[in-house]
């Protein structure tokens, strides 16, 4: 609670100017921490998805392990966690996902562990999904293959349905 001055001390010897060693002290207990907690660190928020607006065309492949919504053209191949594809898009090469939203056109092929084909979806090219969903108006052309693990290429996919073209 009170520290000694140098006024109180009866005779300073000379090493009085010299540095001392910094007694250690016990950390408090709001700063205690445990090796569990280096370990286990709170997980850092989810960045929003990005966006690619009507009036972006895209030359080149794209990879990320976030969100994706894509509203303007794509010619490349797209990597992301969750894919949304507009109605005003258009991707022309290979989507993979673990969710795939299509709102507008693929030409390509499609995979994902969650794929879903809304009824303003236009797809042209194979889809390979754990599950699908392909809502009533969707117009798509090409085989759907289910496999457990349809991110990777060489897991084994049951037989291929052909679809023919909805209107």
């Amino acid at each position: 609670m009170f520290s000694k001055s140098k006024i109180n001390d009866p005779a300073p010897s000379k090493d009085a100017d010299a540095p001392k060693p910094a007694a250690p002290q016990a950390p408090s207990a709001s700063t205690q921490t445990t090796s569990s907690e280096f370990k286990a660190s709170a997980p850092k928020a989810k960045p929003p998805a990005s966006v690619l607006s009507s009036d972006l065309h895209v030359t080149g492949n794209m990879k990320t392990t976030g969100d994706i919504q894509v509203e303007g053209t794509v010619e490349g191949d797209i990597r992301a966690h969750l894919l949304t594809i507009g109605e005003t898009a258009t991707i022309k090469g290979e989507v993979v996902a673990d969710d795939v939203v299509i709102n507008g056109r693929i030409v390509g092929r499609v995979r994902g562990l969650k794929v879903r084909l809304t009824s303003t979806a236009r797809v042209e090219g194979d889809i390979i999904h754990k599950t699908i969903a392909i809502e009533s108006g969707a117009h798509f052309e090409g085989s759907v293959q289910r496999q457990d693990d349809p991110l990777n290429p060489g897991a084994k996919s049951a037989p291929a349905a052909k679809a023919n073209p909805a209107s």
